[in-house]
């Protein structure tokens, strides 16, 4: 089904009155990130510090989350009970004996970081245009003014089609030229990987909900998602600053895989709590359209990044999202029993535009965009 509607035309006033979005509203050029000459400076810029409540924490707990072996299919039962406990906790678990090569996880480390090592010229080649959800970002510099996270990006999509479509070859060979056709074949073949291995988590995610296992699966089959490179750099000042800032994902699911260094944060319990990197490991979390799939039953948690002194992080996110024209809807077997709904029908692409457009992800995302889709009485 089409959207049927149009985004509406704001002023420029009623722009800055929209939640979240701090956008500069005048001519200033944006603040370049760029981290080798960032960290010889005295001090860090004003943009990259934090209010004193949202500023890291220090010695927090690690965060119980629940290992899901995906080997043993006798197991399945067991496996969808603690995810069904984990997701209506905090929506993150950690999928073990998952499948993918360790080869294919190092190489795409090892292209990753031979990217963000190559001098800043080279990476603005592939600079994330304005109203793009992909490309290469030097923080957010071009989007908000203010809590800047410490950290570059680079984003490219992902199509699963049954058509065999190479979209991230052919995104690096016509982004960066064909020197980097081997940086594509290795993250088509990594973003496949992720795409069925989504597909598998669907799966058990359906058994979690007690639907049909395949209900989740079919709908994700042929799905528009986008990987997700990212680097944070040492920071001579880690207590004011953060890699990146308290939000719930958009998407669906998020596969990500760390490198050693610690950073990832989930805020629990009225508190921010750390889950480890584990090489063998992927972490997985429930975002916002899979929290209306399941109709608030799975929970997407608030999480950030953050830095240190000594190392620089690296981690890749695959994030899962529907294929454009699927309209995002509980299936019916939960709204039998659980009613009424908690948010209305909507596509993808109206949410992915709310969050690049008008306004700043956080932990209230899925509910501004739902008064946003009453107010202007948008229809799927």
């Amino acid at each position: 089904m089409a959207i049927i509607c149009t985004t509406p035309t704001t002023s420029p006033a009623e722009k800055e009155q929209e939640p979240k979005q701090d956008l500069e509203n005048d001519q200033t050029p944006p603040l370049i990130f760029n981290p080798s000459l960032l960290n010889v400076q005295s001090q860090i810029p004003n943009q990259f510090i934090w209010p004193d409540k949202e500023k890291p924490s220090i010695d927090i707990p690690e965060l119980n989350v629940p290992f899901i072996d995906l080997s043993s299919q006798d197991t399945t039962l067991e496996a969808s009970r603690l995810i069904a406990e984990a997701c209506t906790k905090h929506g993150f678990f950690l999928v073990v004996n998952h499948g993918v090569s360790e080869s294919l996880i190092s190489d795409a480390h090892r292209y990753m970081e031979s990217f963000f090592d190559m001098p800043l010229a080279g990476k603005q080649r592939a600079q994330r245009k304005p109203g793009e959800s992909w490309g290469y970002a030097s923080s957010f510099t071009g989007r908000f003014s203010t809590k800047l996270p410490w950290k570059e990006t680079l984003s490219f999509p992902f199509s699963n089609e049954i058509s065999g479509s190479r979209t991230v070859q052919d995104y690096f060979s016509g982004t960066l030229g064909q020197e980097f056709e081997q940086f594509g074949r290795v993250y088509q073949n990594y973003c496949e990987a992720m795409s069925s291995l989504s597909l598998e988590i669907m799966e058990l995610l359906g058994l979690s909900l007690g639907i049909k296992t395949d209900h989740f699966r079919e709908f994700f089959e042929e799905n528009d998602s986008i990987m997700r490179l990212n680097h944070y750099p040492p920071c001579q000042t880690p207590d004011l600053t953060l890699g990146t800032g308290p939000h719930c994902d958009p998407s669906s699911l998020t596969i990500l895989h760390q490198d050693q260094v610690n950073g990832l944060q989930v805020f629990v319990e009225n508190q921010w709590q750390s889950i480890l990197p584990n090489p063998k490991a992927f972490v997985v979390n429930i975002g916002d359209t899979f929290m209306a799939l399941s109709n608030g039953i799975f929970k997407s948690c608030l999480h950030r990044a953050v830095v240190n002194r000594e190392s620089a992080r690296t981690s890749m996110a695959f994030f899962l999202c529907p294929k454009k024209d699927k309209v995002v809807k509980p299936p019916s077997k939960i709204l039998e029993k659980m009613t009424p709904r908690r948010y209305p029908d909507f596509t993808w692409p109206m949410f992915l535009e709310f969050t690049q457009k008008h306004y700043r992800a956080d932990v209230n995302t899925l509910d501004s965009f739902t008064n946003w889709i009453i107010t202007n009485k948008f229809t799927v």
